[in-house]
Parts: structure tokens; C-alpha cells; sequence
């Protein structure tokens, strides 16, 4: 019997995802105190989208941000994959920047979400390349970072993006990150590595700046932004991780990272913190997955560089 509560306690509890079963210890122990998330329905809601986090993070090196005593706690950042691991569960060992490797886990599998679970995962955040040839991205991140909660210029500088994206011949994407900002990501075939796609992620951004000077910025340092929106495309680096499709955020109240459709940025009160994970089923029912299919989209960067390249541009 927990005395604080007055409740009996589960030691454990079992869920099946697909061909293997996971244990999950402590299953009653609150990881969100603000809305009684427990460790038990935190696995439950990776084991309903799992078979969507599959596809976006199969073959990508991970890290996790882990919370063992609840997120108003101190957690910390895991990158090294744990040593005893289920079989089921993938590790692959990927080069260093600066020399040596690392053991990384993935996630080819719901199962392999359940058990991190297990380990007091909140979040996972993934590689934007896969680990057989880890120096060539599939995806080209912009992350929109706001002054503020103020979500209109995260909106006002999204469609600005999309449009200058689009006439690239690019097809981009947005996903309400859970914290302040969104993504807009990439979807791009492999061959030039970190530091081409970079270059073009800087150009674009740029762009941008000229064209909205006083809505947005690339400096990084935050004193120097004068309240604009910073286009960070750091994440477009060998080793860097961008937080992970339908993976919940280690905020208050159990928000979620989501991907939305483009004619959504224009409902009314929308923020990215929109949804947790008690509104993703319902929305995934109603919805679907606004990014489903769109690996079949993904574009020649080369020839999006030489567009951009144009006299005029």
C-alpha cells in the first residue's frame, strides 16, 4: 500500500507489443505530476504510435532524455545505448566527431519504444541520418524558435518558408514541436553530406532574412535577435538530433511533438503544445498521419541548390 495515496501498487505490469512482451516496473509511479501521466500510460500511449514512430526513426541512432524520478525532477540525456539490452532492441556503433564511436540505440521496433519506457524515457530525439551511411542526412531540418509563446510569428514565418521551399522544387513539412516552436523538415535523397546540406540550409535561411528582416534572424546569440524568430539549421549536422515525430516532451502536461498538415496553422488558438498524449488517439483516428507517404517525396538537394543558384534569386 503507497501511504501518500492510499492505493494499492502495481510491482509490475506486462504489455505486449507485437512478438515480445515488455515488463514495466513501478508501472503507478507519476512521470507528470501536473496531470498524473504515470509511467504505465506513458507506455501505453508509445505502444499506440509506435508502429508510427517506427517508420520515421527505423535505422536512426537515438538519444533519450530520461526522467527517473518524474519530469519536476532532475533527468538527464543518454546518448551511449545500455550494454544489456533485450535482443529485439538494436544497437549500432556509428563514428565519433573528433575520433573513437559510439553505441547507439534505435528504434526498429514498437517494442524498443516500450522498453526504453521501461528505463523512464520521456523523449526520444533521433539522428537525421540513418546509421548504414550515417554522413548522409535524409532530412534537412529549420527549427523555428520564437522570442516567445506567441505562436503567430511561428505561423507568419512557416508559410514564408514553405513558399520559398516550394519554389525550389522542395516539399517540406511542419510539426508543432511541443515546447515553443515547429519544424519544418525536409524530406531529401542521400548523397551530400552534413556539411553541403548545411550550406544549403544557411542559404535558404538567409534568404529569408532578407526578404523579412524584421520577422526573423540567424543569430544565434539571443541578445542579439532584437525579438525576432532565430531559423536554427544547427541541427543539420553530422551527430546533431532533432526531436522525434509523436515522441512526448518532458514539459507540463505531457505534450507531444506532432506533425501537422499545413491548412492547420491556420486554426484558431493554436500552439505548439496543442496536443498530449490523451489527445493523439483521438487525432490519429480522426486524422490520420499528416506525414504518411511523404518519403516518397523526398527531393535531389543538388538540384534544389542549382534553382536557388539562378540569377533573380
Amino acid at each position: 500500500m503507497d501511504g501518500r495515496k492510499g492505493r494499492n501498487v502495481k510491482a509490475e505490469a506486462n504489455l505486449r507489443a507485437g512478438r515480445y512482451t515488455v515488463r514495466i516496473t513501478s508501472p503507478d509511479k507519476v512521470l507528470f505530476p501536473d496531470v498524473g501521466v504515470t509511467k504505465l500510460e506513458l507506455a501505453r500511449y508509445y505502444l499506440g504510435v509506435g508502429p508510427l514512430m517506427v517508420r520515421y526513426l527505423k535505422g536512426r541512432p537515438i538519444l533519450v532524455q530520461r526522467f527517473p524520478d518524474g519530469i519536476d525532477r532532475p533527468g538527464f540525456i543518454q546518448q551511449e545505448a545500455p550494454d544489456h539490452v533485450p535482443p529485439w532492441v538494436r544497437r549500432v556503433t556509428v563514428p565519433k566527431v573528433g575520433g573513437g564511436s559510439i553505441t547507439h540505440a534505435t528504434v526498429d521496433n514498437t517494442a524498443s519504444l516500450v522498453y526504453l519506457v521501461n528505463l523512464n524515457t520521456v523523449a526520444v530525439h533521433a539522428w537525421l541520418s540513418r546509421f548504414d551511411r550515417p554522413r548522409q542526412p535524409d532530412r534537412l531540418i529549420f527549427d523555428l524558435d520564437p522570442p516567445d509563446d506567441e505562436f503567430g510569428p511561428v505561423r507568419e514565418t512557416a508559410l514564408a518558408l514553405r513558399k520559398l521551399l516550394d519554389d525550389l522544387g522542395l516539399r517540406p513539412l511542419i510539426m508543432l514541436t511541443g515546447s515553443r516552436g515547429a519544424h519544418v523538415t525536409v524530406p531529401i535523397r542521400r548523397g551530400p553530406d552534413f556539411d553541403e546540406v548545411r550550406r544549403f540550409a544557411d542559404q535558404v535561411a538567409a534568404r529569408l532574412v532578407e526578404a523579412y528582416p524584421d520577422l526573423v534572424t540567424t543569430e544565434a546569440r539571443v541578445e542579439a535577435r532584437g525579438g525576432r524568430l532565430y531559423i536554427d539549421t544547427r541541427r543539420n549536422a553530422y551527430g546533431q538530433t532533432a526531436v522525434a515525430p509523436y515522441s512526448v516532451r518532458a514539459k507540463p502536461g505531457a505534450p507531444v511533438a506532432v506533425p501537422i498538415d499545413w491548412s492547420e496553422l491556420d486554426e484558431p488558438g493554436l500552439t505548439s503544445r496543442r496536443y498530449n498524449i490523451r489527445d493523439i488517439p483521438a487525432r490519429l483516428a480522426r486524422r490520420g498521419d499528416p506525414w504518411a507517404g511523404t518519403g516518397r517525396h523526398a527531393a535531389d538537394l543538388r538540384r534544389a541548390w542549382a534553382r536557388l543558384a539562378r540569377p533573380g534569386r
